[in-house]
């Protein structure tokens, strides 16, 4: 699944070729995505520029003059710059055609993303109750550490709860706490203000590392290969069960936790 890392790679891969450009057409040849793709989208952006690439957590807003559509890439979407002549795909849902002759595409196998329009995107039921953004200011570890007071809850379920903080996935919640010396079973609210520091900074650092590596490995977006672009970042934890610990050497653990795969090392994350 694309992950905030791999969202705002995406953003900032399409940002040169469609901002301040003029749409000239929205092709749909699948509306059953997630939610049911609005029937008035093409009259919403038909004729207008985009203003503005924005993210939203794992949201993308491609904002207009007149409002925003808004793009979730689900468990297996992409977006891929493409001629406007090119042939469409089995997968291929839905493009953005510029008056430049480019298009923007949508592929997603699993249909289980969206592309919704919202004249007051930041208002819509989606995204409205969601956390602050793990790379701004908000967040902190006195953030945290107030929110998680008293509660029971695991730290890495906590942490990736979108109310709580938007974007720290199944991946980076692992990787995170591994960076932080956490074990991912204790409760949010026995985590002290310090170590609450240290998770915010270790965070911020893997998702900044994951973004920067995104950056340099990520495949052209002005292509027409349909490969998913998406890097793999360098993983010291997650998926490594059995392997020796980059620290001690003690093998890696693997848990479930809220039904998603964790894994973490039992000598030094306490």
């Amino acid at each position: 699944m694309p992950e905030l890392p791999e969202v705002e790679t995406t953003r900032l891969g399409i940002i040169p070729w469609v901002l301040s450009k003029k749409i000239t057409d929205v092709q749909i040849r699948e509306p059953r995505l997630r939610w049911p793709i609005p029937a008035k989208i093409k009259d919403h952006l038909v004729n207008k520029n985009i203003l503005f690439v924005k993210r939203r957590a794992k949201y993308l807003l491609l904002e207009t003059i007149n409002g925003s559509a808004i793009i979730h890439l689900g468990m297996s979407g992409s977006l891929r710059i493409i001629k406007d002549s090119e042939p469409a795909g089995k997968h291929d849902h839905f493009d953005i055609i510029f008056s430049d002759g480019l298009a923007l595409r949508y592929r997603d196998p699993r249909r289980f993303g969206s592309f919704l329009w919202s004249i007051d995107p930041l208002s819509h039921p989606l995204l409205i109750k969601l956390g602050p953004e793990p790379l701004e200011n908000l967040f902190t570890g006195n953030y945290l550490w107030n929110k998680a007071y008293k509660r029971k809850v695991s730290i890495k379920q906590f942490i990736m709860n979108a109310q709580i903080v938007v974007g720290v996935g199944n991946i980076y919640a692992s990787e995170s706490l591994f960076m932080a010396g956490i074990n991912p079973k204790r409760q949010a609210g026995r985590v002290s203000k310090i170590r609450m520091e240290k998770l915010v900074a270790s965070i911020k650092k893997i998702l900044l590392q994951a973004i920067e590596a995104g950056g340099t490995t990520l495949q052209d977006f002005h292509t027409t290969d349909g490969g998913d672009g998406y890097f793999k970042a360098k993983l010291n934890a997650y998926d490594r069960r059995g392997k020796p610990c980059l620290f001690c050497s003690s093998a890696i653990s693997m848990i479930v936790i809220g039904q998603r795969s964790t894994f973490y090392c039992k000598n030094c994350q306490t």
